[in-house]
């Protein structure tokens, strides 16, 4: 318990920064206070995150501001149907001085990088884009780079818009730690965003961390302890989404489902859940953590089938179905 109780102490030092970009972020973006959680725990975690709402709820503003706020290397990439991988990664250019060739990299070179409506780039654009999130390096030519540490992938897509727009593979979709629905502000906020953000006057923000403080937070996140009796919780969730008819109290979902969480979810829920610990300050994860961050990391993991479809089921109601049945350590 004394190593936990030092490793608390490391947490609420090292986590004094992360309190302080969600205070300047709050200056800029009115609510969406689970938005910018989940965006802070992406940059905790190295995982990708996937905001998905209707244009005008602040998701570039967000990811901009973020930007501003920490001492990274930053790229915008407004995605559409013309742009072609080489736009993304970089590509090799000739030297007529030299005779030879040299690699040309892209804005993926980057730590945080921000793809602006993500699903509106076709299918070569995605799979370049994959290869980056998945591994977290860039084939041009012949030659492999690997990309500088912190790297982060904050993608935005609009959920009503279909003309023009590419539905995100499976296999992307898992590599995103998050999907988080953006909803419309409350009147309060929406009356605060008008006081606040109808004159032209912007708001001055410097850096308030950089490259070593976010690694070195990311160490500590590594070291939060996780039961056994937690882990075996997050197993149970994962395991529901696969498997429901082997609890009794979920053999109505089946039918629903199509395919399950993967293995990839597990690890999600575990970095995630130890985030949350991480930003409450706390050096171990409770069952609370992992009931918090789940609905973001599971509704982008779970097909569903037609049935769901055809009785207007969604992933957020099956989640929601499975965390109330299952007992809780």
């Amino acid at each position: 318990m004394a190593d936990l109780n030092q490793l608390a102490e490391l947490i609420k030092q090292e986590s004094v920064f992360i309190n302080q970009l969600e205070t300047d972020i709050s200056k800029v973006i009115v609510g969406q206070k689970k938005m910018v959680e989940r965006v802070l725990m992406g940059l905790l975690t190295g995982g990708h995150v996937l905001l998905e709402g209707l244009p005008g709820l602040a998701k570039t503003l967000a990811v901009k501001t973020l930007a501003d706020l920490i001492d990274l290397k930053f790229k915008r990439l407004q995605f559409t149907p013309d742009l072609l991988p080489s736009d993304l990664t970089g590509t090799m250019v000739f030297n007529p001085k030299s005779g030879e060739f040299f690699p040309k990299k892209g804005p993926i070179f980057a730590n945080i990088v921000l793809a602006d409506e993500i699903n509106r780039a076709p299918a070569k654009v995605q799979s370049a884009l994959l290869e980056c999130m998945a591994e977290k390096q860039v084939t041009i030519g012949d030659e492999t780079y690997k990309l500088e540490e912190p790297f982060i992938v904050l993608a935005t897509q609009n959920p009503i818009e279909q003309e023009g727009t590419y539905r995100l593979p499976e296999a992307q979709m898992d590599r995103f730690m998050f999907k988080v629905l953006i909803p419309y502000p409350n009147r309060a906020e929406e009356l605060k965003i008008l006081e606040t953000q109808a004159s032209s006057k912007e708001t001055s923000l410097r850096p308030i961390a950089g490259a070593s403080q976010i690694l070195k937070a990311r160490s500590l996140c590594n070291e939060i302890y996780l039961d056994a009796k937690v882990k075996e919780y997050i197993i149970e969730i994962v395991f529901a989404t696969r498997e429901p008819k082997a609890k009794k109290n979920l053999s109505d979902i089946e039918r629903y489902i199509q395919i399950g969480a993967s293995p990839r979810a597990t690890l999600s829920l575990a970095r995630a859940s130890r985030a949350k610990a991480f930003m409450e300050g706390r050096s171990f994860v409770t069952p609370d953590d992992v009931k918090a961050v789940a609905p973001d990391v599971l509704r982008h993991r779970i097909l569903l089938s037609f049935e769901a479809e055809a009785q207007e089921v969604n992933s957020q109601q099956v989640i929601t179905k499975i965390l109330s049945a299952l007992p809780t350590p």
